[in-house]
């Protein structure tokens, strides 16, 4: 992205997006009773509540009756449906990083298997985004965590740690393409989450194959442990390194998230909250809900002078529901240069 004189004027940014992500999956129940909903009633109110503080995209994980995260298509089917009768101006997005448990007794369970994964593009409803990792890659979340972090949690439980610290995402290029295809078919918008600069490039040359012809709405995901960690440099590098035609959301863990994401509003880009990213105030002396931290940014927006998108307004800045024919439409929709031609030989005579 290129920050040429006038850029930091709120007037020549886009209006801020604000992506909440209230359903905590790696925290239980009584990790944070007040501000993790369980029963499927207060799982779509959370929605409408982080709508009405000002997020417009929600990042969707779904729970069970028991508190335990949800591998079950007919349960996300049911969560997006109750929201999108509670709350139809919120932009629906799935994380990838779901698998499925079977649905009844004899079922084969399926971890995070390709198949599995794929089950993402058949939701219905159909969600707005699903978000997509890529290159497989260490994903250990609790890597930049403190003691005071995890501290009467079931993160303090050194096996509960152990099996985050352990976790990796696959996502090879075979899968990866498919499931942009499957996505597409299916007018659902694939948002990338990427861990740093070769990634990035990955996506790239995805465009100019032709196999993603999508808009590059991204997330940079600063929270150590196999990604980039949240420091000026690293985000400078990525800002630098993404085209003009993209859209940049910046997400990390825990205290480092106001920081980054007051940055991002400074900037010009967007910013992502929620129980699922962090849990306390920035002094440790008490815990933070969602719609606490929507509000606290809608006020750090404010006193930059950047207005807040409504509903429509996300829809239109990320482009939902928009699709590319070829490589050099997409090339060009998101600012990158177009692919090279070949050289053409002049015949000599003698």
């Amino acid at each position: 992205m290129n920050f040429i004189d006038g850029s930091l004027f709120v007037e020549n940014m886009q209006k801020l997006v604000i992506t909440a992500a209230p359903y905590g999956p790696e925290w239980l129940p009584s990790d944070f009773p007040e501000d993790i909903p369980v029963s499927m009633d207060a799982q779509i109110q959370k929605a409408v509540d982080c709508y009405n503080a000002g997020a417009t995209v929600l990042h969707v994980h779904v729970r069970e009756e028991d508190g335990k995260g949800s591998k079950r298509l007919s349960k996300f089917n049911q969560l997006l449906a109750g929201i999108r009768e509670a709350c139809p101006g919120m932009i629906l997005q799935v994380g990838g990083s779901i698998s499925f448990a079977p649905e009844s007794e004899g079922d084969t369970a399926k971890w995070l298997s390709d198949d599995t994964r794929h089950m993402l593009a058949e939701l219905k409803p159909t969600p707005d985004q699903v978000t997509i990792a890529i290159n497989t890659n260490q994903m250990n979340v609790v890597e930049q965590m403190t003691a005071a972090d995890v501290a009467g949690t079931s993160l303090a439980n050194p096996e509960m740690t152990r099996a985050y610290r352990e976790m990796t995402i696959p996502a090879g290029p075979e899968w990866v393409e498919e499931h942009i295809r499957r996505l597409t078919a299916n007018g659902i918008q694939t948002h990338f989450q990427l861990a740093g600069i070769s990634q990035l490039e990955t996506v790239e040359r995805m465009m100019r194959r032709g196999v993603a012809n999508v808009p590059l709405i991204l997330t940079w995901v600063a929270i150590g442990g196999g990604f980039e960690a949240p420091n000026l440099y690293n985000l400078a590098n990525f800002v630098r390194a993404c085209p003009d035609g993209s859209v940049l959301t910046l997400e990390t863990s825990m205290r480092n998230v106001l920081p980054l994401n007051m940055m991002a509003i400074a900037l010009g880009l967007h910013v992502r909250c929620g129980i699922e990213d962090n849990i306390w105030n920035q002094r440790q002396t008490g815990k933070m809900t969602t719609v606490e931290q929507i509000e606290q940014l809608v006020r750090i927006a404010r006193e930059f002078g950047r207005e807040v998108a409504n509903g429509k307004e996300a829809r239109e800045i990320y482009r939902i529901g928009t699709f590319y024919e070829n490589a050099d439409e997409t090339l060009a929709r998101n600012g990158f240069a177009p692919n090279r031609k070949p050289r053409v030989e002049v015949a000599r005579h003698a």
